[in-house]
């Protein structure tokens, strides 16, 4: 296992456990050549953004299956997808890449609108915002660059903190895809429906349900959309997370990353009859060689509620979690926040306040089960 060369555990553990510098790939390949010499190491892959692109250069270095560097550079900025799905001749959205030191008065004039900015390299919706006319084109540019002024997001974005990503708003139903590439072919996992509007102006995303609603001609234009994209930007193996709108003139790709759904909420996926294997499970034993028993999602349906932050500030309290526990159908809340955080919603921030866990034989039957334990929440700031 690798983290980052802040960790104090590794030295305590120096054959099951790797501190490697995330921010410098090559000194970070060095190391982990290092750790190979005396730890065997047999797969390597990154489980969000930043440690894909890691991923990637460290399985170059150790001669392990990856896929290329360039195609996982590729999934991270959002401009540089938006041209290799242009030239593979997906439907793309009209976009075009501006600097904060342009005229953008004049950008804002012959902007698309409805148009949408944001960040070429952030995750979670942090900076994304939807503009109508050049008042909001300016005011959400202004925005973004106050963003990208944060510690976090500049070494997240590193030499992309002078610019930022127009495209023409797409309008219609959000989905979002879980996959496998094996050999260049997509094994879909699960399609999810996200049933909370996502019409801006910005775009938090709340709930995700599986198995999605959508009629199985559009899931399969989904899968085959999915398919397309990666191999637009040149991957070929390993997990993939992809957003996608569905309207009445196709399926648009609105973007893929290189790397499992994010964070807590692969919690929502079993694998299995029985449900019993993890997501984490199915992509170790993938990536190791191992049988996998099933690649097929369990029979029943799952949502899980990414709890929003309502407003910025210090959280003192979230009350009602075993009231929300007791609602039929929830599996379990999660709060991840903590009191005393100072916690910012998006575009500015990208944390949750937790997460919430359903399981049924409905969708529509989740769905309720994770928005009435949210109602029986209550969060107090200071």
């Amino acid at each position: 296992m690798a983290t980052d060369h802040r960790a104090t555990l590794a030295a305590a553990q120096p054959d099951s456990l790797v501190a490697l510098d995330f921010g410098d790939a090559g000194r970070a390949a060095e190391q982990a050549r290092a750790f190979a010499t005396r730890t065997p190491v047999n797969a390597v892959f990154g489980v969000d953004d930043d440690t894909a692109v890691l991923g990637a250069y460290l399985a170059a270095a150790l001669g392990l299956p990856h896929n290329p560097v360039d195609a996982v550079l590729a999934a991270r900025d959002k401009y540089r997808q938006r041209i290799l799905l242009a030239g593979a001749g997906l439907p793309v959205p009209a976009f075009a890449l501006h600097r904060f030191d342009d005229d953008l008065a004049a950008r804002a004039r012959s902007a698309p609108y409805p148009c949408v900015l944001k960040p070429t390299r952030l995750a979670a919706s942090r900076g994304v915002i939807r503009a109508n006319g050049p008042e909001e084109f300016l005011a959400a540019a202004e925005r973004i660059r106050g963003i990208l002024q944060d510690s976090d997001a500049a070494a997240a974005c590193s030499a992309a903190t002078g610019v930022f990503l127009v495209e023409q708003y797409v309008a219609g139903e959000e989905v979002a895809l879980e996959g496998l590439l094996e050999e260049g072919a997509l094994r879909v996992l699960a399609v999810f429906d996200k049933p909370d509007p996502l019409d801006g102006p910005f775009f938090e995303e709340t709930i995700y349900v599986t198995p999605s609603r959508l009629d199985p001609g559009r899931q399969r234009d989904v899968a085959i959309t999915a398919e397309r994209a990666a191999l637009a930007l040149g991957l070929e193996s390993g997990p993939v997370h992809a957003e996608l709108r569905v309207n009445d003139r196709g399926v648009w790709l609105i973007e893929l990353a290189a790397r499992p759904i994010g964070g807590r909420c692969s919690a929502v996926l079993r694998f299995g009859a029985d449900g019993a294997a993890s997501l984490e499970e199915l992509l170790l034993r993938r990536a190791l060689g191992m049988p996998v028993a099933s690649y097929e999602r369990e029979p029943r349906a799952a949502a899980v509620m990414m709890i929003p932050t309502p407003v910025a500030g210090t959280l003192r309290a979230v009350e009602g979690v075993d009231a929300a526990r007791a609602v039929p159908l929830v599996e379990d809340v999660v709060i991840t926040a903590h009191p005393g955080q100072r916690l910012v919603p998006i575009p500015e921030g990208s944390q949750y306040l937790g997460f919430i866990f359903a399981r049924g034989w409905a969708p529509a039957d989740v769905e309720r089960a994770v928005r009435s334990a949210h109602d029986r929440l209550a969060v107090s700031f200071a």
